[in-house]
């Protein structure tokens, strides 16, 4: 029996994986495809997700870099007053600063988190389907898989979701949208940039033949028929007026807008991650930072039950933490679709937005919302004694109690969960408190000047101390 089964080998799944085994265990993760899907998808990843990144060493030399040179944007366009890698909601540049994004494609990303999975000893085993929750289809035949845990990252269409019986509320979507890498016969068919037309919304570039389009006539009549390359052109016409040919379809996927999220996200010995407990409307790119984020949260919690130094109460945490983070974003992620599409009425609607959006606090509040950093006391990037920092710190995986006056007192309490929590000591004039216990996602689990015992948030959030 193995403790933890991981269903999915997207990054979200493998996200996971990594963190259990940092923590002590290591988990089986289950993978329908045989090689990573190399359809268009995320580019980038941004606020919390970004900063979760780097505190595990996963940011990539040149993460703030275009991985191609970026055609100028036309003056029309609705993109045309910022700049490349800026963030944007519906359209609409966000001009407060906050963490830098990491500019990676998701398949690069699931590349590298395989190639750490299976370096911390995962067993990652692709082409294998679960049919049901101790049942696997494998390039071998059927075969029977038991696991105290089982945690679905497969997708919106999740099977564990559903062989779990989790409920799955929320709204049917409004449009149908087509993202690809094409030929054309005239690649200047249309300028560059993102463009309201009469029926949607046009995209085309920053990347060499890129194009995106999103109408608003319903959902797609047949989701999981092929895409044509007659289909995908009918669109580009539509929106661009032209009488574009599409010559090669690259890659191409076909999406929509329903918002839905899990009741819960965990149902006993199941649970939920990414967007098989939630989503929505992939434009902006929250679905890729939203998964990576449960990843992190749920990760060291688990490895603390299945190694038996917590109780499964401690899994409850997860859904309180996570589950509104989602449902805010799938609200933003509505506006953010109603926003984009076509009238009059909504171009004034547009107008007020951005209006607002040049008042500072308007501002701020939508790009921490945006990049869920208004969420809990989160550890800033300090630097100890101009040493490293908590970002590299973290690396481990492992909680830390940061000690910025030396007290002995607090290192003998930290000295029983010293293979869960590793207890830095330092100065550090940015902050005012005289010590800090920070959680495996980042979050201060407990300040100095609390008035519950460092030994009581140690337990809570650690499990039962070794000594």
């Amino acid at each position: 029996m193995s403790s933890v089964v991981v269903v999915g080998g997207g990054p979200v799944g493998l996200m996971l994986a990594c963190e259990l085994a940092l923590n002590h265990v290591r988990p089986i993760v289950l993978e329908r495809l045989t090689e990573i899907d190399r359809r268009p998808k995320a580019g980038a990843v941004t606020g919390r997700g970004a900063e979760l990144l780097d505190r595990r060493g996963l940011t990539p030399p040149d993460a703030g870099a275009w991985p191609f040179t970026p055609r100028p944007v036309h003056p029309d366009s609705l993109l045309a007053k910022g700049k490349p890698g800026a963030g944007h909601f519906a359209g609409m540049f966000v001009l407060t600063g906050g963490p830098g994004t990491v500019m990676i494609p998701q398949q690069q990303l699931e590349a590298d988190l395989a190639a750490c999975a299976v370096e911390l000893g995962v067993d990652l085993r692709r082409g294998h389907t679960l049919v049901d929750l101790d049942t696997v289809q494998g390039p071998d035949g059927r075969y029977e898989l038991d696991a105290d845990w089982i945690v679905g990252c497969d997708g919106g269409r999740s099977s564990v979701r559903k062989l779990a019986g989790f409920g799955f509320p929320g709204t049917d979507g409004i449009s149908t949208g087509y993202q690809a890498v094409v030929e054309l016969d005239d690649p200047e068919f249309h300028p560059h940039g993102w463009f309201r037309k009469e029926h949607g919304l046009l995209v085309h570039g920053p990347m060499p033949g890129r194009v995106m389009t999103l109408e608003f006539d319903g959902p797609p009549l047949h989701r999981d028929s092929e895409i044509t390359r007659e289909e995908l052109q009918r669109s580009l016409r539509r929106l661009s007026g032209t009488q574009v040919q599409v010559t090669e379809v690259r890659a191409v996927t076909r999406f929509t807008d329903n918002a839905r999220q899990a009741d819960s996200y965990r149902r006993g010995r199941v649970l939920l991650a990414g967007d098989a407990a939630h989503v929505h409307s992939p434009w902006g790119g929250p679905g890729l930072r939203l998964g990576l984020c449960d990843a992190v949260n749920l990760g060291w919690k688990l490895a603390a039950v299945a190694r038996g130094l917590a109780g499964a109460d401690l899994l409850d945490t997860y859904t309180v933490e996570r589950h509104p983070v989602a449902a805010r974003a799938l609200e933003l992620q509505r506006a953010s679709v109603a926003l984009l599409s076509p009238g009059p009425h909504v171009s004034a609607l547009r107008d007020v937005v951005s209006g607002l959006l040049d008042h500072e606090d308007a501002n701020r509040w939508l790009t921490a919302a945006m990049g869920d950093l208004d969420l809990g006391p989160f550890c800033p990037d300090l630097s100890l004694d101009g040493g490293p920092r908590v970002g590299e710190l973290q690396r481990t995986g492992r909680g830390l109690l940061l000690d910025l006056a030396d007290d002995p007192g607090l290192r003998a309490v930290a000295e029983g969960w010293s293979d869960r929590v590793e207890v830095v000591t330092g100065r550090c004039e940015q902050v005012s408190d005289r010590a800090l216990l920070v959680r495996p996602d980042g979050q201060i689990a407990w300040r100095s000047g609390d008035a519950e015992p460092l030994r009581e948030q140690l337990t809570r959030w650690f499990g039962i101390s070794h000594s």
